[in-house]
């Protein structure tokens, strides 16, 4: 076979070849071939960070259609020292404490695994920008996974910074397709970050599959747990990494990601984000002792009690009678199993008549 011919198909070099020229017979030139016999027509990605290796992958079909004979192999590449590049994009908030999302930009020819998690994040950062000025700092990091991460963690002073200014971190990474979505809780299991994404999960998708850290984890949330930095980190996807047949393959394609996979994603994680703005404040009264008389301010029907909205009495009975500055809006919403931004609405008819005032937790200045 001419290697001009096998040069047509299509072989994809395996990630981080050393350079290479001569020729082999088939049967040493199978020693450097990956397919996927599992799924033949599938060319899988595989990687070689630490060791110099040289090598193609292939669809499976391909490599058994392979004659014997001998095959020149010519690969011009080269190994030196280089760059890594990143993006940090911080939205300045009213607070230094510092919402963190995380998304990988290592292999972009993956639309799930890869291309997705950018696309939400970038997304998510606009959406806050378009706000104007929100209660909480956010920070946007894109980088290569696994290894960015640990340049990123690496400057000075910022492994310090982050675990004292990071109040929940996300790491968005499978957000693409429509089969489903996943939580990696934080390591812990049990932080605000935890709490808040289960909440949102629950409400908006209740029949996602939850993982666990120990058995499960093996993204970003990796370097950004570990000892050392800690950051009460979880992760949102739609089908995990690893679990779907497409995972580092040709196959995961813009075939398998939709918009309204994207958008689903971008919904969860975004309100989110509302749970903590909006959320997670406690509340107190200033008007008066004793249940108010709701229908006095407007709030409430007159009428008898059948024509009565009861969703929306218990809504604004419940914000008002736990408004003791112990309780927040995500508290009341768990105790009435409602998503707590329903109670906005309720919280900010109260404050409009004056019933009611919020006392935001500490802002770090």
């Amino acid at each position: 076979m001419r290697i001009c011919d096998f040069a047509q198909h299509n072989l994809h070099l395996l990630n981080y070849s050393v350079p290479m020229e001569g020729t082999f017979p088939r049967h040493e030139l199978d020693a450097h071939l990956h397919s996927l016999p599992e799924l033949p027509d599938a060319i899988p990605y595989v990687t070689s960070y630490y060791e110099e290796r040289w090598g193609f992958c292939l669809q499976q079909r391909l490599r058994e259609s392979l004659p014997e004979g001998d095959y020149r192999v010519f690969i011009d590449t080269t190994l030196q020292p280089g760059s890594l590049t990143l993006g940090d994009l911080v939205i300045p908030g009213r607070s230094k404490q510092e919402i963190f999302v995380s998304t990988y930009t290592c292999h972009p020819s993956m639309a799930n695994n890869e291309v997705s998690g950018m696309t939400v994040a970038t997304f998510l950062a606009r959406a806050i920008l378009e706000r104007g000025t929100p209660r909480f700092t956010y920070r946007f990091v894109f980088a290569p996974e696994t290894i960015g991460p640990l340049c990123y963690l690496a400057a000075p002073g910022r492994k310090e910074h982050l675990r004292r200014q990071v109040l929940a971190a996300f790491n968005v990474t499978c957000v693409g397709d429509e089969r489903g979505f996943s939580l990696l809780p934080s390591k812990w299991g049990d932080t605000l970050t935890d709490r808040v994404a289960r909440h949102v999960m629950h409400h908006l998708c209740p029949n996602y599959r939850e993982y666990t850290f120990a058995l499960d984890r093996g993204s970003d949330e990796c370097q950004y747990s570990s000892p050392g930095v800690d950051l009460p980190m979880v992760s949102v996807m739609r089908s995990k990494y690893g679990t779907f047949p497409e995972y580092h393959t040709s196959l995961d394609d813009l075939s398998l990601v939709t918009g309204a996979g994207l958008k689903g994603s971008f919904d969860v994680i975004l309100r989110c984000f509302d749970a903590l703005e909006d959320g997670i404040s406690p509340l107190y009264t200033t008007l008066q002792a004793g249940e108010p008389w709701f229908s006095k301010y407007g709030l409430r029907s007159t009428l008898g009690a059948f024509k009565l909205d009861m969703r929306t009495i218990l809504g604004l009975g419940n914000v008002m009678s736990y408004a003791d500055g112990r309780h927040s809006l995500l508290d009341v919403a768990e105790k009435m199993q409602v998503p707590v931004w329903e109670l906005f609405q309720y919280r900010q008819a109260l404050q409009r008549v004056g019933l009611l005032r919020a006392s935001e937790l500490p802002i770090e200045q």
